[in-house]
């Protein structure tokens, strides 16, 4: 895939395409010369960016282009450790698709030795993406990029067999190893000395590459807190083991940007060995610094990045994907270096939108660049300037990162729109939807528009949350009838159908409406749950908005996993989403939507054979 070629706005105004140019004015690049110059300049540096050519050639531990910076995307390891963020397999797969397309150099795909059901989504992952192409190439017979898909072990033998075991099917594997190096964690948690803590981590690279895994990842846990000395000497150590590429994380988010530069910047003077390697950033954002940190790192010299996609993760969330990226993309020849990255990023709204309704984590709507308001202007001055010239408040053309402006295609719709229109729009709002999808969706638009006068942008994005982003059905919603208010007690009756055809019929009374229906759900269903959360909001002003409602459940006989930092089991959570005119029916949608999640989860746990109980990290 070849490198983007556009570039940040602020700098350069509308031009004719690079068609027009020709290659002898090369001269001109970052000559910003006189207005008569300028469209010229702008045409040479496009052309710069697309002359550099497809992604370097993938080899573990050397970038042949010292420009290029590696995307490694941990959101279906990391960013599942959110909570209530339990996504099913083939949630999981679908975003994993996403992230291929997306154009990412490395998936985490997950934890294989923390459950089953992570070692069987890792293990499909790594045979469905990769090994096949992402069906996004140019139509000129390259061979179309395929992602290396990696695990996460602990430094102990049997955490690096699984992940072994369930990555070795991709045509690159990786396994990526970990052990904490900071005092604090070697004392307290890993009851460690030093000494036993390099050694473990030297025999546990060297284990790895002895199962035939030539590209092995080794993070020293903590590292932003750990003694720099000490860490010298277990990078070298692992390096001389076979470590491919050195993952530094600031595990606490606890660094600044200057101090975190400046870590890569003496890990790179320091350790020996280290020119054998590709030096990698893992920044978590608990001081809201993640993506400062990570691009210091990079300026520094490290050529690999750890994001996830929305920022989501443990605690405060990561390094965002989107937002390093378009930094790369925005800044990258004038700040930073000439650093670039492989990311297709008109993919990045449809894979955001996936990984927000899958993981039931809501994208703020002030979030850089893929939040609600990120290219939104309500401020008088502001709208004017728009009006008279879009780069005036606009570094970023919401186009690049696949976003097109409302009402852009002219495509205004309503009860008499047919499929291509709602296509043609959706498409518009960045999600690419057909077959049966297309068919459902087209469906439920229709029973909105007979209700609806005026369908907007956020009514689709709500029926798209609703309607495609939903996991596999194990209980369908049939009928809800509910009668409320002063004179007696709310009563809701209710009509599921089951994964064979059957109809299931329950009735309840409650405290409210809603109460009313899950009790009834319960009747029917007969799986133990407690309600963590239930949220509502309207999509839009109005007494006919749609109802968005989200839901976070958790089984009472639960469901768990073990944590890949401190090695505990968690009870899992699961998230559903809903959307409906009427208020009851979007809450049924909601919890119908979270206990499928998690009796698919369950169901999938029960015919494999139970896990394997994992003790202390590394012990």
């Amino acid at each position: 895939m070849a490198a983007s070629s556009s570039i940040c706005r602020h700098n350069l105004p509308v031009s004719p395409p690079i068609s027009s140019f020709h290659s002898n004015k090369l001269h001109t690049l970052f000559r910003f010369s006189p207005q008569k110059d300028f469209l010229n300049d702008r045409n040479a540096l496009i052309l710069r960016c697309s002359l550099r050519g497809n992604r370097p050639e993938y080899i573990p531990n050397h970038i042949p282009d010292p420009k290029y910076v590696r995307i490694f995307d941990t959101t279906l390891r990391d960013g599942e450790q959110s909570p209530g963020a339990t996504m099913t397999t083939k949630e999981k797969l679908d975003i994993a698709r996403q992230l291929a397309r997306l154009g990412v150099d490395i998936i985490e795909a997950g934890f294989p030795a923390s459950s089953e059901a992570d070692f069987e989504a890792v293990k499909l992952i790594a045979l469905e993406v990769g090994n096949v192409d992402s069906g996004d190439g140019d139509g000129d017979g390259q061979e179309v990029h395929v992602p290396v898909i990696c695990g996460l072990a602990r430094c102990n033998k049997r955490d690096i067999d699984k992940a072994w075991e369930a990555v070795k099917g991709a045509k690159k594997p990786r396994i990526h190893t970990f052990i904490a190096t900071s005092e604090i964690h070697m004392k307290y948690k890993l009851k460690m000395t030093p000494e036993q803590v390099i050694e473990k981590a030297r025999s546990m690279v060297a284990h790895a590459r002895s199962l035939g895994c030539n590209d092995v990842e080794f993070s020293p846990e903590d590292a932003g807190r750990s003694d720099r000395e000490f860490l010298y000497q277990i990078l070298g150590e692992v390096i001389r083991a076979g470590a491919t590429t050195l993952n530094i994380p600031d595990t606490v988010g606890y660094t600044l940007p200057t101090e975190f530069g400046q870590l890569i910047a003496n890990i790179k003077a320091n350790t020996p060995g280290i020119e054998n390697v590709i030096i990698s950033t893992h920044c978590q954002n608990d001081l809201g610094l993640s993506t400062a940190n990570t691009l210091e790192g990079a300026r520094a010299g490290a050529r690999q990045v750890e994001v996830t996609i929305n920022g989501i993760g443990e605690r405060a969330g990561n390094a965002s994907l989107e937002e390093v990226v378009m930094a790369f993309k925005c800044r990258g020849e004038q700040i930073l270096d000439g650093l670039y990255t492989g990311i297709n990023t008109q993919h990045i709204i449809m894979a955001s939108k996936m990984v927000e309704e899958y993981s039931g984590l809501r994208v703020q709507p002030h979030k850089a660049i893929v939040g609600a308001n990120a290219f939104a202007h309500e401020s008088g001055i502001h709208q004017d300037g728009m009006l008279k010239h879009k780069n005036t408040y606009e570094i970023i053309s919401p186009e690049d990162i696949g976003l097109l402006r409302s009402n852009e295609s002219g495509i205004v719709l309503g009860k008499l729109s047919g499929r291509h229109a709602l296509k043609a729009k959706m498409l518009e709002l960045g999600y690419d939807i057909d077959g049966n999808k297309l068919d459902d969706l087209f469906t439920r638009f229709k029973d909105v528009a007979g209700n609806k006068k005026n369908i907007t942008d956020d009514d689709l994005v709500a029926l798209v949350s609703d309607e495609v982003f939903q996991p596999q059905e194990v209980w369908k919603v049939g009928d809800v009838q509910v009668t409320c208010g002063t004179l007696g007690l709310s009563t809701a009756t209710v009509k599921l159908i089951d994964a064979n055809g059957e109809e299931h019929v329950a009735c309840s009374v409650g405290t409210g409406p809603v109460d009313a229906a899950y009790k009834a759900i319960d009747l029917v269903i007969k799986v133990p749950v407690t309600l963590l959360d239930y949220s509502m909001s309207a999509v839009t002003e109005g007494i006919d908005a749609i109802a968005t409602t989200r839901v976070l459940i958790r089984g009472n006989d639960s469901i768990t996993s073990t944590h890949a930092s401190t090695g505990q089991t968690m009870n899992r959570a699961f998230s559903g989403n809903g959307a409906a005119m009427d208020i009851v029916i979007s809450s049924v949608r909601a919890y119908i939507g979270a206990l499928n999640k998690m009796i698919g989860f369950n169901n999938r746990l029960r015919t494999e054979d139970p896990p394997v109980k994992v003790g202390v990290v590394c012990g």
